[in-house]
């Protein structure tokens, strides 16, 4: 690579801070007028057939009577269970889609799209119009995700918020190894940051789980 291809590519990242600039925006503008949202987070690879997006399906339901939008990533899979029930049940439905080679376009009961090239702006979105977290079980993207919530809660860069793994037998296992290894063995993290979320296999108790936080709670963007 000489100087110049060097100089080409400086200029081309100055260039990207105003298509950055102009999502962050896009992003504000649209989300601040949806109201409180809860995140469901899960795989795009999930079929209408599992129990799991059947349960999404339901536990959005009983978020939209509870008075809330829900986000997704706007995709298939857990995220088109989760707008499906949003949808269904006449509520905000928010997807937050991701622009990709794969996977990922906007499903159909998606009522409040938002896109987005860069993984960071969109996560900025999910954290930021979020008054909860509900994690079905799902690959890199939605440990990404979840983790992304957890650490900035446990560094007080946000607010608390309630968070929900749904589905035992999938999460149990992850969270023995956290506090195994990660807590008890390494001292990596703290005994009370195994409290911030909760597992359950019942949608209603996911969702009463963030109705009891919120008797307790403002209602309002996290940063």
């Amino acid at each position: 690579m000489t100087n110049k291809d060097w100089n080409e590519i400086k200029t081309n990242d100055s260039w990207a801070i105003f298509k950055i600039m102009s999502e962050f925006v896009e992003g504000y503008e649209k989300m601040s007028k949806i109201g409180p949202c809860i995140s469901v987070f899960g795989s795009a690879r999930t079929k209408p057939e599992n129990p799991y997006y059947q349960q999404a399906v339901e536990v959005s339901r009983l978020l939209v009577e509870s008075g809330y939008g829900v986000i997704t990533g706007g995709g298939p899979g857990i995220m088109e269970a989760g707008n499906k029930g949003a949808d269904e049940a006449d509520g905000k439905s928010v997807g937050l889609n991701i622009v990709l080679p794969f996977e990922q376009n906007n499903n159909r009961w998606v009522n409040h799209p938002v896109d987005f090239d860069y993984f960071f702006v969109r996560k900025v979105m999910f954290v930021k119009y979020s008054q909860g977290f509900i994690t079905f079980p799902g690959g890199y993207g939605t440990m990404d995700e979840l983790f992304e919530a957890l650490t900035l809660m446990q560094t007080k860069k946000i607010e608390t918020r309630p968070v929900v793994l749904f589905g035992r037998s999938y999460w149990e296992g992850l969270v023995d190894w956290l506090k195994a290894q990660m807590c008890d063995s390494e001292g990596n993290i703290s005994p009370e940051d195994l409290d911030m979320f909760l597992i359950t296999d019942d949608p209603a108790e996911a969702v009463k789980h963030i109705n009891d936080f919120y008797q307790d709670h403002l209602l309002r963007p996290t940063f």
